[in-house]
């Protein structure tokens, strides 16, 4: 009894058979117009934070006093304004002391909003370089499914950045601890302390904290982009049946292509054929190659080449010339130089002038033209 089977079975990933081989360029770039790039998160929010508590330790006296002069600039109007109406300030007044001084702080704070945007796409120029896209903006249908949704939350990638989020968390927690622990001295002096010496001290400490901690948010995120590129060669992949597939749709079919080429030079060959008629005189190998050769001044500086044929396409060019009465003549090297080196339609070459001109001058001596 012989049993039917089909291997594909076994396949790893379907009847595709198993993705071992690399992304073609074409797949990228179409991954890439998609937004599928290899890129960390981690990365761009580590520079960021070292970015804010950079700028914060640079001109952080600068902001503090700025911020000191709003909030001063409101407790010294609250008094005018209770004496201008007698204790009862109206809602508008209130609203606009209220609005000016957010607008004042928006002001003071806006340079490092942009500075953080600026680092975020530094952050993430830095690892997939300038491609700019909209695709990834536009609603998918595929997106709002329960189930596809269901499957991202439980997959390995979600598992593996609830482990990356506990990695982060324990880190932090440690760092903060150790940070602190140097610290309890002074912080337990904060009663004794200035406004401003208590602010100073809270905030140098927050922003050394801060800066560990931005810091090892770095390495994880460089840790991470290292994973993430090579998890996204992995996933893009390809079975040796998509490489073909894929060749046959920008190259075409080459089963369709190889009869397109074999109908052009069916139609070639033709017309060859009916130009032969016109040829003075047909050279051969004899019995490998011809060519037909045809000479009039009037129509080019040169002899010019009608047809040419090997094997069996050389002996219907003898066929032909023999129906027609063209002179054959057997010349085994310059057969085998004009085959080679002469396409059809074009003009002998200067260096086989002599030996074509020999021939010619012979044919139409027998033919009594000369």
């Amino acid at each position: 009894m012989i049993l039917e089977y089909n291997l594909q079975f076994f396949a790893k990933d379907g009847p595709g058979g198993e993705k071992t081989e690399p992304a073609t360029d074409k797949k990228l770039t179409d991954a890439r117009k998609e937004g599928q790039v290899a890129k960390s998160k981690e990365i761009g929010n580590a520079l960021g934070l070292i970015t804010l508590f950079l700028v914060l330790k640079i001109w952080v006296g600068s902001i503090g006093t700025s911020l000191l002069g709003v909030f001063e600039g409101i407790y010294k109007r609250i008094p005018e304004l209770v004496v201008l109406y007698h204790g009862l300030i109206p809602a508008r007044e209130i609203t606009g002391l209220v609005g000016n001084a957010m607008l004042r702080i928006l002001i003071i704070l806006f340079p490092m909003f942009i500075i953080g945007m600026l680092v975020a796409f530094v952050g993430d120029f830095i690892q997939v370089k300038w491609k700019f896209t909209t695709k990834p903006l536009k609603p998918k249908f595929s997106k709002m499914n329960p189930l596809k949704g269901l499957k991202k939350i439980i997959s390995p990638q979600s598992l593996k950045e609830l482990l990356l989020s506990a990695v982060k968390i324990g880190l932090i927690i440690y760092i903060t601890y150790t940070t602190l622990e140097d610290q309890w001295e002074f912080i337990f002096l904060l009663y004794d302390m200035s406004l401003n010496q208590a602010v100073f001290l809270i905030g140098n400490i927050t922003i050394n904290l801060g800066l560990k901690i931005a810091l090892i948010y770095l390495i994880i995120g460089f840790a991470d982009f290292a994973y993430q590129k090579w998890k996204f060669k992995d996933d893009m992949k390809m079975t040796k049946q998509e490489i073909k597939d894929e060749y046959k749709n920008a190259e075409g079919d080459p089963q369709i292509k190889g009869k397109i080429r074999q109908r052009m030079r069916e139609a070639s060959r033709r017309r060859m054929m009916m130009n032969l008629p016109q040829a003075d005189v047909v050279i051969t190998n004899p019995t490998h190659y011809a060519v037909a050769i045809k000479y009039d001044p009037n129509e080019s500086d040169a002899p010019v080449v009608l047809a040419k044929g090997e094997d069996f396409l050389a002996q219907k060019i003898k066929e032909v010339a023999r129906e027609h009465q063209i002179e054959i003549v057997e010349n085994k090297p310059l057969a085998r130089m004009l085959y080679a080196n002469v396409e059809i339609g074009e003009m002998v070459p200067p260096e086989l002038y002599q030996a074509v001109a020999e021939i010619l001058a012979m044919v139409y001596q027998m033919q009594g033209k000369i």
